[in-house]
């Protein structure tokens, strides 16, 4: 089948744009706009460095400073795959681009997006250096949190766009505070193409969470997804600056085989692949905060 070629370079950019606007921590993926990507499971980061200022002498005046802009070479640490196989009887040639391409949707909906999740916001809590456990209670949740928000407008030293990822039971139960009429406001967020509809508080966006996909740890299983460490706690949210976090995921080399071509089976392989990482700059960790829970849920 000649444009089998074709039907994956398509498959492979939609799969990817589907990651950035689909993951609750898509917007994390704006931060890599300069990453360059050239297949496999290697990335160059951009890599900056400035000197401070200096004396002005009014003799000699300015003292020079260099800019040094470079790249490094980083791997992404999660690699991940899967082979789906459509039986010929199943599918004609004609109908096969349609299937192929619900079945990846379908897959990334339900098995991909919550697992890169749950991946990501583990190790941005891992990251952080304000920490706080916390039971959370109706009565004290936004207090709680806008302690924690000050606490990371302090490191900021700014009034820059920050974000809160809030596992859901949190989210529903800050709603229901009789206090957050007060403080609670309506907002938009940028996350790829979309602009999301938000709430905010101190002028800081609320992306609520599934619960499941907020937890201290995770086992990333060999063989078939992931699963909650029987150890984990319960993350109640993550604070952070909105451009902290650095989230790549690539979709490589999709393969498709015929079913004239397979020797195995009368049917379509479709061979999925995923790269994906999520990488912190050191110098932001002092700006992200975690809210965990007192004690595992298991």
């Amino acid at each position: 089948m000649a444009n089998t070629i074709e039907y994956a370079k398509v498959f492979q950019a939609e799969l990817d744009k589907q990651i950035t606007e689909g993951a609750t921590s898509g917007w994390m993926e704006d931060n890599a706009s300069r990453v360059i990507y050239n297949g496999g499971s290697e990335i160059k980061m951009p890599k900056m460095s400035l000197k401070g200022l200096a004396k002005y002498d009014r003799d000699d005046g300015y003292v020079s400073g260099a800019i040094t802009y470079s790249y490094e070479t980083m791997t992404m640490s999660q690699d991940r795959g899967r082979r789906f196989r459509i039986d010929a009887l199943d599918v004609d040639e004609s109908g096969f681009a349609l299937a192929a391409a619900n079945v990846a949707a379908e897959f990334q909906r339900t098995e991909v997006i919550p697992e890169i999740d749950a991946y990501r916001y583990s190790k941005l809590a891992a990251a952080a250096s304000i920490t706080k456990t916390y039971a959370p209670a109706k009565s004290s949740v936004l207090s709680t949190l806008i302690g924690q928000i000050s606490a990371v407008r302090e490191a900021v030293g700014g009034d820059g766009e920050l974000v809160v990822t809030m596992a859901r039971s949190v989210y529903d139960m800050l709603m229901l505070s009789s206090e957050v009429t007060h403080s609670i406001d309506a907002g938009s967020f940028s996350q790829g193409d979309l602009e999301l509809n938000v709430k905010t508080i101190c002028g800081a966006s609320i992306i609520p969470v599934p619960s499941s996909r907020m937890m201290s740890d995770y086992t990333f299983s060999d063989t078939d997804g992931f699963a909650a460490d029987a150890a984990a706690v319960q993350i109640n949210w993550i604070i952070c600056p909105k451009d902290a976090p650095v989230a790549v995921s690539k979709t490589d080399n999709i393969k498709i085989i015929t079913p004239e071509q397979n020797q195995f089976a009368d049917a379509w392989d479709i061979d999925y692949r995923k790269y994906h990482d999520l990488f912190i700059p050191d110098g932001k960790k002092a700006a992200i905060a975690v809210c965990k829970a007192a004690q595992a849920t298991a």
